[in-house]
């Protein structure tokens, strides 16, 4: 142990986990080091020395930097370093923030940062949840106020048996991906992608979890006792208690009178906006100097008014902001078939909010390669999800995809990869685009169904169909709501978001942050059934409109024909530089992709151009047969015979006296260099030499019969000095 490092570690179902603090980054508010085999991933938690001026949140930014070098690669791009984060590295800054979150005080101003970096990568052990680990163990000892620590693990679970933080390799074989990670007392964050398991697995899955991660939790106790800082005190943003009463008082009674209007969200915003911008003028009116912060107070206090309302309507009268029963689904419409051109498309509306999605076809050699420290190179089934700023009627710069829309697209691609057939059943990379064209709560899941209806649209034959729902909590001590089909207000001003994917026969995704503690089982169980019976209904919708996928892909979607080919007929294929292939692609319009086991995918959008490829390819890559008749050029004419090219690259001789019918006395007589005759395979030689014979076309010779001329005879002469065909006796 190095001078001032501290090193304690705990085991977990057998596997050692190796926390380290005191050795790197020493000024930084806490940092550390979490090693499971050999990768390791570092933390480092840092808070501004005063408060950012003029926000009402509290301001945390987490980020994990992929660095390549931690599995000995260098970084693919051109300038051979680290770019833009990985759409792997998004997903696990994020999945780091949201357990953290909730644990920091409400009224910190301060900006909080937590920076995570891979130093080792053993392409065995995941990352992911050890930077979950780090970045609460990093804030666990610095001097940051954090309500925490936070356990992370991986759940799978392998011929039914659940296994504990499974390597890449056990995670090929499990038919359940869950991520959790929690407090000692509760459950804050789950990630999962599942094969149609039980809603009762599920539960019995997050139980095991959540019990699984505790010696996790211990061992960041005992570092922050032997080894942490004193928490920092800070400035919190004011509160004005006598304010919040007079706000309480005289906003309750106009937010009731809004929400008891069947407003639709544009106008129910707008009243309540209305209402408190005439609250914050009233009461500002003589502020004089004060009147801006003043403003931001009565602000935060309308807020919380605002919250309280509506919780108490939900919790005492059953009563949700837009009218609906608890477990009402807002009204839904869907369409098929919305953009002639694309290979397929799906138009998914529940309530106010609407996803098209675009499905589009490649060929194999279209799938994303991915350069990350997973060991997965490559991706057919990609989703990508877009959340333009008309979607809740704003108008905001475009910036290239948020950390959101990359979370929502992995959601989304989670819950159908499940169902996409493999490839060795359906030859094709996929590519699906979400458009939310409009939103108030649960784009990610209407993403999913819009999804699967461009997929049947498109005429992919999927295993099953997928839809999901956004369920919602509200709590308060020992009673609680849970939600159906949650808007935005609900999902804002709740305690739980709860996304559930999957088929009429079990869960492919689940998605859940908690912000409160004392999530039991019972609830739990109880929100998954009833996403369960909203899934079906939201599934019935579906098929009415396409009761299963199209017996056949659409008209301007690719048809791939897949042409198995020796492995070493492969450079015959490519050719120099390419230039077959690409000759090949030019003449017929056709797309190639060549594997490196041989297989040739042509993807055409009509028969005749898959055929001439096809053909192509075939002639390229064949072979001669013994008794095989074949038309070829005279490529070479000796003394001998003459050679004869009858496949691509591929001769044979024709010997003189297999040349007619008659004795022929000089080849000259009967070919020149440049004609086309018509020949037989009459034998193959050890060395691959192929002896050819007009002779037998002409006489219309059987195969025995080629072959038993071909075959040398004692005392009646033998091959020819020319070592490529036989002269009769």
């Amino acid at each position: 142990m190095l001078p001032g490092s501290k090193v304690f570690q705990t085991t977990v179902e057998g596997k050692v986990f190796t926390f380290e603090t005191g050795r790197l980054a020493a000024q930084a508010g806490g940092a550390v080091t979490v090693t499971l085999g050999e990768t390791m991933v570092f933390a480092a938690a840092t808070m501004s020395a005063e408060a950012r001026p003029g926000v009402d949140f509290m301001p945390l930014t987490v980020d994990y930097e992929e660095r390549m070098y931690a599995g000995g690669r260098i970084p693919g791009s051109f300038f051979r370093r680290e770019g833009r984060p990985s759409e792997e590295a998004i997903l696990t800054a994020r999945l780091t923030d949201r357990p953290l979150r909730p644990l920091f005080p409400k009224d910190l101003r301060n900006d909080v940062q937590v920076i995570m970096y891979s130093f080792s990568a053993d392409g065995i052990n995941p990352i992911d949840i050890l930077a979950v680990n780090a970045a609460s163990a990093a804030l666990s000892i610095s001097d940051i106020p954090f309500a925490g620590p936070v356990g992370a693990v991986r759940v799978g679970r392998i011929g039914g048996k659940f296994v504990l933080n499974p390597t890449f390799a056990e995670q090929e074989q499990s038919d359940l991906d869950l991520r959790i990670a929690g407090t000692r007392d509760a459950i804050l964050m789950v990630e999962c992608g599942a094969n149609e398991i039980s809603e009762s697995d599920m539960v019995a899955a997050l139980e095991y979890g959540h019990n699984a991660l505790q010696p996790l939790i211990e061992v960041q106790e005992r570092m922050a006792a032997e080894a942490g800082k004193p928490k920092r005190s800070y400035t919190p943003a004011p509160h004005d208690a006598a304010l919040e009463a007079e706000v309480m008082q005289r906003a309750r009674g106009p937010i009731e009178a809004i929400l008891d209007q069947p407003y639709e969200k544009a106008a129910r915003y707008g009243a309540l906006d209305e209402l408190k911008a005439s609250l914050i003028a009233e009461m500002t009116a003589d502020a004089g100097a004060e009147a801006e912060a003043r403003a931001l107070e009565i602000s935060a206090a309308f807020e919380e008014t605002l919250k309280e309302v509506v919780r108490k309507r939900i919790l005492e009268r059953g009563l949700r902001p837009d009218g609906r029963s608890l477990t009402e689904i807002r009204p839904i419409w869907c369409a098929v078939n919305v953009s002639p051109r694309a290979h397929g498309s799906g138009l998914f509306t529940r309530g106010e909010t609407q996803v098209l999605t675009l499905a589009t076809l490649g060929t194999p050699g279209e799938a994303q390669e991915l350069d990350t420290l997973t060991p997965t190179e490559t991706k057919r089934y990609m989703h990508h999800y877009n959340f333009p700023p008309f979607s809740t009627g704003e108008a905001r710069p475009l910036r290239g995809s948020s950390r959101r829309e990359v979370g929502h697209g992995a959601l989304a691609e989670r819950a159908l990869v499940p169902v996409i057939p493999p490839e060795s059943e359906f030859p094709y990379a996929l590519r699906l685009v979400s458009e939310v064209l409009s939103s108030n709560g649960s784009s990610s899941m209407a993403s999913v169904c819009g999804s699967t209806l461009a997929l049947m649209d498109t005429g992919v034959p999927i295993k099953a169909p997928v839809a999901g729902v956004a369920m919602g909590l509200i709590k308060e001590g020992d009673r609680y709501r849970v939600l159906t089909d949650i808007l935005g207000m609900e999902d804002h001003l709740g305690d739980m978001d709860f996304k559930v994917a999957g088929t009429d026969k079990g869960i492919t995704a689940l998605q859940m942050d908690i912000k409160i503690k004392g999530i039991t089982s019972q609830i739990m169980s109880e929100a998954l059934e009833q996403a369960r019976q909203a899934r079906l209904f939201i599934l019935d919708k579906m098929m009415e409109v396409i009761p299963a996928p199209r017996p056949e892909l659409k008209e301007h979607a690719p048809r791939i024909t897949v042409v198995q080919i020796p492995v070493d007929k492969i450079g015959a294929v490519i050719g120099p530089g390419g230039k077959m292939v690409r000759s090949i692609q030019e003449e017929t319009g056709v797309k190639i992709d060549i594997s490196d086991d041989g297989k040739v995918f042509i993807a055409a959008t009509d028969g005749e151009s898959a055929r001439l490829a096809r053909e192509r390819v075939e002639s390229l890559t064949e072979t001669a047969v013994i008794g095989r008749i074949y038309t070829g050029k005279v490529v070479r004419v000796a003394d001998f015979g003459a050679f004869v090219e009858i496949l691509p690259n591929v001769d044979g001789l024709v010997h003189i006296s297999q040349l007619d019918s008659t004795r022929v006395n000089k080849v000259e007589d009967v070919v020149r260099l440049g004609d086309e005759i018509t020949v037989m395979v009459t034998g193959i030689d050890e060395q691959g030499k192929i002896r050819l014979s007009r002779q037998a076309v002409l006489e219309g010779w059987t195969v025995e019969e080629a072959v038993d001329h071909d075959r040398p005879r004692s005392g009646g002469g033998g091959r020819s000095s020319g070592g490529g065909g036989y002269r009769r006796g």
